[in-house]
């Protein structure tokens, strides 16, 4: 065996594998796995944080995701996955409710499911979905809006946010770029991260829905702790341990 006690590259080269592959890593698992002292593990975080490969927790790390591509080019990726999430959330829409749906692949393909027959107000701040919803026939639509930010598809400065705060919503589904038990729903984008904390104060119930690549990680910029989110709806694949911990957390979980 490797003695990774005397090898720190092959050590953190470890540490990175077992990030990249799972997410997330454990001080202690990785101390025992390798023979070292945990403050030796501690140390090869604080290096792999400064890379900006992951983001030291309490108990270990989480992977820092690369920030996400343009809106179009999202587009194009896990659409299987995606719509078997949009699906989901679209059936957890309440008739003649009032909700705000939020910039993002996953929200569009939500949109297209909706049925004919439901009625009901969205506010939404992505024309992208906006004209999804205008050949609804019984949807209302209000479209927020302001300078229209092309990497998010939506518009999220000052003229939104105040058009944001003189509605009531009974639910918000809100986008994520990554999430995990100890950080919750985070962001690439502190501008739409704040648009995003916008509309999670004036929503009733908070629904996320993400795919299992994004959890565990972490983006840049915070959107809203785990007991901001009430509902999230993501892969069956999703890792039991991950499971446990946001249910733990009072999140509704639903997988598809």
């Amino acid at each position: 065996m490797l003695d990774y006690a005397a090898f720190p590259e092959q050590r953190q080269a470890l540490i990175r594998q077992i990030l990249r592959e799972q997410g997330r890593v454990v001080c202690v698992d990785l101390a025992r796995q390798m023979q070292v002292s945990e403050h030796t593990i501690r140390r090869d975080l604080h290096e792999l944080s400064k890379e900006g490969l992951c983001k030291k927790v309490y108990g270990g790390a989480v992977l820092q995701l690369p920030e996400a591509d343009a809106f179009q080019q999202r587009k194009q990726h896990n659409h299987a996955e995606k719509d078997r999430i949009a699906k989901q959330c679209a059936a957890l829409v309440k008739s003649d409710s009032c909700i705000f749906v939020d910039a993002g692949t996953t929200n569009l393909a939500m949109v297209l499911a909706l049925p004919e027959a439901l009625s009901l107000t969205v506010a939404t701040n992505a024309p992208d979905i906006a004209a999804v919803l205008l050949k609804h026939p019984n949807i209302d639509v209000i479209m927020l809006g302001g300078h229209i930010q092309k990497k998010s598809g939506g518009c999220v400065g000052n003229t939104a946010i105040e058009q944001l705060r003189n509605i009531i919503f009974d639910q918000a589904f809100i986008g994520g770029c990554a999430m995990s038990p100890d950080s919750g729903l985070t962001g690439f984008d502190f501008a739409d991260c704040e648009f995003k904390k916008a509309a999670i104060k004036q929503s009733n119930q908070t629904i996320v829905g993400l795919t299992a690549d994004k959890i565990p990680a972490v983006a840049r910029f915070t959107v809203a702790g785990c007991e901001q989110i009430n509902v999230l709806v993501v892969e069956e694949s999703l890792n039991k341990e991950f499971y446990n911990a946001f249910r733990d957390e009072n999140i509704t979980l639903i997988t598809v």
